[in-house]
């Protein structure tokens, strides 16, 4: 079994990545997106994404990353496609599954899946730019407003030459609501020829075993549930185990303080950490104590005093970190 992390816009950036390997468990993760719109990124962009790439396309405690690009002209995504695969990420990864409606809007992410023909011709674009031993993966979810062209979809992807699928068990339209619908995975995973990866509404051993049950699929990847229990790819792997208690967790936490007061403008570093709390408070009572104390808090200083009984800076003595400056 493989569990991968997923990219999370907005929540799942390199400083939780950083954080969540190293808990331990998860294999491999895919960057959050990197908008590809009409014009050959810089370097720079794809570095600041994923800062990773700076150091073998691994996050600190050794982790792959595969980063993610999300456009729909297939030979715009090809050519930064290329340039990014001479940056050494673990692999490149396609965005077919966002639902934001500004994405939408333009044609990316989750609205490709009204066009098989259309994914087709990206995915055999990038896969033709890059390098053999490069890997190409697409994440997808189950189609627009229904199910009825997931498998047509996934055929159009992996047939273009793709490595690997993802798919998120929602319709672009069920946005992030539940139940996901680990079920209308099991016909793409045997329609295809390539591995097929579940995602969607994994929050516990328990889900992860019946996600697997329904869907088929051995390989999971794991968004919001690690985030709420960065002890669930660990668990998921061995249910034996000690769970990763609130105590353990606090170290981790000080580590990210550290990364997002090293790496992250000021104005947006509380905000950043009362969001993973506003997670955490699913598994962790603490976590709801402390955010209702630091909910209104925007000060940094008061942020860290409040959480951790320290200076805003302190925590950086916990986080040697594989990253230099992110511009």
């Amino acid at each position: 079994m493989t569990i991968l992390l997923a990219p999370m816009e907005g929540l799942l950036d390199f400083t939780l990545r950083d954080i969540l390997t190293r808990v331990g468990g998860i294999d491999r993760c895919v960057s959050e997106f990197i908008r590809v719109t009409g014009t050959l990124l810089p370097e720079r962009v794809f570095t600041r994404v994923v800062p990773e790439l700076n150091h073998g396309g691994r996050t600190t405690a050794g982790v792959p990353v595969r980063a993610q690009l999300m456009g729909s002209d297939a030979v715009c995504l090809a050519e930064n496609a290329a340039r990014l695969a001479g940056l050494g990420p673990a692999g490149i990864d396609l965005n077919f599954g966002c639902p934001a409606k500004v994405v939408n809007r333009h044609g990316g992410g989750a609205a490709l899946l009204a066009d098989p023909e259309l994914l087709a011709r990206i995915v055999s674009a990038v896969r033709r730019a890059v390098p053999a031993h490069v890997p190409v993966s697409a994440k997808m979810r189950l189609g627009l407003y229904d199910t009825s062209r997931a498998v047509e979809c996934a055929l159009a992807i992996a047939g273009a030459g793709a490595d690997e699928l993802v798919v998120h068990a929602r319709t672009k339209a069920d946005g992030y609501k539940p139940p996901a619908r680990w079920e209308c995975i099991a016909g793409i995973r045997e329609a295809v020829r390539v591995p097929v990866v579940a995602n969607g509404e994994i929050w516990n051993v328990a889900d992860a075993a019946e996600c697997r049950r329904q869907s088929g699929c051995d390989d999971l990847m794991l968004g919001r549930g690690m985030v709420s229990y960065p002890g669930l790819a660990l668990a998921i792997a061995d249910p034996a185990r000690p769970p990763l208690d609130w105590v353990a967790l606090m170290p981790l936490m000080a580590q990210f303080w550290a990364l997002v007061c090293d790496k992250i403008e000021p104005k947006a570093r509380a905000g950043r950490l009362k969001q993973w709390l506003n997670y955490l408070r699913r598994h962790y009572p603490e976590a709801e104590e402390a955010y209702g104390r630091l909910r209104t808090v925007n000060e940094p200083a008061r942020v860290a005093e409040g959480l951790f009984g320290m200076p805003a800076d302190a925590g950086v003595r916990y986080a040697p970190s594989c990253y230099g400056e992110v511009s």
